[in-house]
């Protein structure tokens, strides 16, 4: 009686780990081919399309998400610091939380969404039809031509768009906070300056540096590995979200425990 679910279990756990290998090795094949480029012109040429695709199309997204979405930290937020008397100090608040967790966070899950599904969805095709093998017959390697440079977009621009998820979800929480709750303007942001360091700041960049490595990662090794088929890449391009959705939210949690560490360590008085 115990066999048949037993076996299953083993077998999905095998399936678990046999994938993690292989992702395990295609990262291994993204770095050297990272490492060792294609010439400036032809990485260049390569890249700067990604660029434009993966980040300053999403700039109005980002912009409008971390608009709002500061907006609703200080609706939340006033009136438990008014009930205390802090209502000033509101604006050091929502910009700490902003910087550190919010915006980074955000701006990773909207590149997950947008761009991760996307990416997929476009290698996976490219897989489908046989295009990957057309490149492999005409000497160009896949992970070269097609992984490095969208990776290299998502480790480019998600810092870029992670700062003006930050700037908007700040004058999100001020027009909330100073306009419509009337707090002294010059209280939100010199709160705001004092409570928010540079290395609160250098703290969420890096995290963007991590969630866009991971969200270029899995959206292209899901693409790669899709099945046959319009559901094959339909499920790779969902799978791509995913999963890149619960790398972001883990690697957020052991890169605030490894930061703190740091800071404690190196850069607390």
């Amino acid at each position: 009686m115990l066999a048949a679910p037993t076996e299953g279990l083993g077998r999905s756990l095998l399936d678990k780990i046999e994938g993690f290998g292989a992702f395990a090795c295609f990262c291994g094949s993204a770095a050297v081919w990272g490492a060792r480029g294609s010439g400036g012109y032809g990485r260049v040429r390569l890249l700067l399309p990604q660029l434009f695709t993966i980040g300053v199309r999403s700039i109005p997204v980002v912009m409008l998400v971390g608009l709002f979405v500061g907006a609703v930290i200080g609706i939340e937020t006033f009136a438990q610091f008014e009930a205390i008397g802090q209502e000033s100090r509101l604006g050091g608040v929502i910009a700490l939380s902003v910087v550190k967790q919010i915006g980074p966070v955000l701006a990773a899950v909207m590149i997950a969404g947008r761009v991760g599904g996307s990416v997929s969805a476009e290698v996976g095709t490219m897989r489908v039809t046989e295009q990957l093998d057309a490149l492999r017959v005409m000497g160009t390697d896949p992970i070269q031509h097609l992984v490095v440079p969208r990776v290299a977009a998502c480790v480019i621009m998600l810092p870029v768009l992670t700062m003006f998820s930050n700037v908007l979800g700040i004058f999100g929480g001020y027009l909330v906070v100073a306009i419509l709750h009337g707090v002294d303007r010059t209280d939100y942001w010199e709160f705001s300056a004092q409570l928010v360091t540079s290395w609160d700041v250098v703290t969420g960049l890096i995290k963007a540096v991590v969630f866009g490595l991971l969200i270029g990662l899995i959206a292209c090794f899901k693409g790669f590995h899709c099945e046959k088929g319009a559901a094959g890449v339909g499920k790779a391009a969902t799978e791509a979200f995913v999963y890149g959705f619960i790398a972001i939210i883990v690697a957020n949690f052991f890169l605030a425990q490894f930061l703190n560490q740091v800071y404690r360590m190196f850069l607390s008085v």
